[in-house]
């Protein structure tokens, strides 16, 4: 068994994150999972960590959702946001004190004019990175081969995004600037790795049929921006390969927003019945309105590498959630029920409406993006269930009800 991690490290927001709860086991079977080291309750955050790297959708950054370059925080007012995802330019949202978004505190780069929202971002990007990526005057200069690199993968990748060539970019470019490079290529090794068939069908699920080009054209427009000597293999056809899947496999999606932020502090205001109510009804059409305009595109969106998420086996009863309660990178691991020390953390693979269907359907979608049957409780109990999938099961359904009438 590994050593409980015990240490704490500050993030950008002052506030230490906690990982003591937790320690990381080397199971025969599943790989790595990850424990409890003592008890939680339900809604108890069990440990917040940073990834190790991580970054901003290129498509979502493109239609203005402006986010830190460093920590993913949104950027924009709540208000400024709420009129932009509205489409409504004179919208004026109440209790604007409730809008955590500090202006003043914004910075940019001096040398390519990329944003953050503090200095302490800002440098931390610099000495990370950000000194190897950054464009200078050549920010605009379509010719340059980062500028090509990202507008290549915008023409292969289109929304919904589920990730960003320009991760690998971060991760060639801290290598690069690192002080021991040894130590961080052994923590990108430590993320799961797939064997050869799974890295192709990873590939061919973020690129579509025309992987195997797209992925050679993307290889060559990286090592063109990047070739680093000490990473050679990464920029070999299989170690480029290796390393786009494991971004594909463990990779958790970020999400940020200030209106979020703006609704969770206007809820937490005290006030009289009717102008709670009043207040409810503002928000609640708000959201209708931003639904018809933007449909599902609310949030500032990207990815990143945990080394602690990403030991987190699946399960269709997740005993746990991850959250970014904190406006930005932060992952918050969030316990969904009472815990018990000893006990694996299980978090689902599947969104909130997946979850729900059918054990079959449950499988087939397991199947199809992260290349695993799934064993959990949930569904041996359900192992008896007809293997049809839910929307045939629906169908079935309406099928009846036609028959009765």
């Amino acid at each position: 068994m590994a050593a409980p991690m015990d240490h704490e490290a500050p993030h950008e927001s002052g506030t230490p994150m906690d990982i003591s709860g937790v320690t990381i086991v080397q199971d025969p079977v599943k790989g790595k999972c990850l424990h409890a080291t003592r008890s939680f309750k339900q809604g108890e955050i069990i440990f917040r960590e940073k990834p190790v790297v991580s970054c901003q959708f290129l498509w979502n950054a493109m239609y203005k959702y402006t986010a830190c370059d460093h920590c993913m925080r949104s950027m924009e007012t709540a208000e400024a946001m709420s009129r932009r995802l509205a489409n409504s330019p004179s919208l004026v949202l109440p209790f604007p004190q409730c809008c955590a978004i500090k202006q003043e505190e914004h910075v940019t780069c001096p040398h390519c004019q990329v944003a953050y929202c503090t200095e302490s971002c800002r440098q931390e990007a610099w000495n990370k990175y950000h000194r190897v990526l950054c464009l200078g005057p050549s920010v605009h200069d379509s010719e340059h081969p980062l500028n090509k690199l990202a507008e290549t993968w915008r023409n292969i990748h289109y929304p919904p995004e589920t990730a960003s060539i320009m991760m690998i970019a971060r991760m060639i470019a801290m290598v690069k600037q690192a002080a021991d490079k040894d130590n961080l290529l052994r923590t990108f090794a430590g993320f799961c790795q797939a064997t050869t068939n799974q890295e192709e069908h990873m590939s061919h699920k973020l690129l579509g049929a025309e992987f195997q080009d797209q992925l050679e054209l993307l290889r060559g427009l990286m090592g063109e921006a990047l070739y680093e000597e000490n990473l050679d293999q990464w920029f070999t056809p299989d170690g480029f390969r290796s390393i786009f899947a494991m971004i594909g496999r463990n990779g958790q999606g970020i999400g940020t927003s200030s209106l979020s932020v703006y609704v969770h502090n206007c809820d937490a205001l005290e006030l009289p019945t009717q102008d709670r109510e009043k207040l409810d009804t503002f928000i609640d059409q708000l959201y209708v309105d931003i639904e018809q305009e933007s449909g599902t595109f609310l949030n500032c969106e990207g990815s990143g590498l945990y080394s602690l998420q990403s030991c987190c086996n699946h399960s269709c009863e997740p005993s746990a959630e991850p959250a970014f309660d904190e406006g930005n990178y932060v992952l918050s691991m969030r316990a969904l029920r009472d815990i018990t020390e000893g006990e694996e953390l299980f978090i689902c693979y599947l969104d909130e409406c997946e979850r729900t269907r059918s054990r079959h359907s449950r499988q087939k979608l397991l199947r199809e993006n992260y290349l695993f049957s799934c064993r959990c409780e949930k569904c041996i109990v359900e192992a008896e269930d007809p293997d049809v999938t839910s929307s045939e099961e629906e169908e079935d359904e309406e099928d009846g009800e036609g028959d009765e009438e």
